[in-house]
């Protein structure tokens, strides 16, 4: 399969003629950072504080809404952002949601998701949790799914720029989403974890570990 990125430079291409469009989707991997940790925090304080649920259940929640963005997380890099599209209008939507990465990996200013379309992301998931959980059990569980979203924005930044040595884990993260890139990327959709790809069978097999 030919490999689809163009540069390995840490370069940030225009995309937009428009200026302001183009600012936009320029997003340094601290916003990420700034904008959730507070939500994770409140909603960390509303369900310990709540008095509604007992500590051993809000703690399993929420690594339930962890878990839950794991999967979220292989579903929408799977079938969302390698969805391609026949329509030129589908490939132009596509290069710029997901494509641009792959040609351009370690670019430094498009590999977390931009606050245009994570703010109404997590208003839409908190909805889901509301109507499927009610209240009392949304804060626990939503705290976790965007913990979840924020652990997967950090690691896929640290997989491109950082060396992952410190330890065996992140190396090995680093080195499997590597793979992902730069080998076939019909495998490997998990960033921040394999789980769902050991689930579903997109691991790579043994014999396209040895090409």
């Amino acid at each position: 399969m030919a490999k689809r990125y163009v540069s390995n430079k840490e370069t940030t291409p225009r995309l937009f003629s428009n200026e302001l469009i183009e600012k936009l989707s320029h997003v340094h991997p601290t916003v990420p950072i700034m904008l959730f940790l507070p939500v994770i925090s409140y909603f960390l304080f509303l369900a310990f504080n709540s008095g509604t649920i007992e500590a051993g259940l809000v703690t399993l929640l929420f690594l339930a809404g962890v878990l839950f963005w794991t999967l979220m997380e292989y579903v929408i890099h799977r079938y969302v952002f390698h969805y391609h599209p026949k329509s030129e209008l589908g490939q132009q939507i596509h290069f710029l949601a997901h494509g641009i990465h792959h040609d351009y990996p370690k670019d430094p200013m498009r590999l977390v998701m931009p606050p245009a379309i994570s703010i109404p992301l997590a208003l839409i998931f908190y909805g889901f949790f509301w109507v499927l959980m009610g209240s009392s059990y949304t804060a626990p569980i939503y705290s976790g799914f965007v913990f979840g979203y924020l652990a997967y924005d950090m690691i896929h930044y640290a997989t491109h720029h950082f060396s992952m040595k410190e330890t065996e884990m992140g190396l090995w993260l680093k080195h499997y989403h590597s793979k992902h890139h730069y080998q076939d990327e019909k495998y490997g959709f998990g960033v921040s974890t394999p789980l769902w790809d050991y689930v579903f069978r997109t691991t790579r097999p043994p014999k396209a570990e040895e090409v």
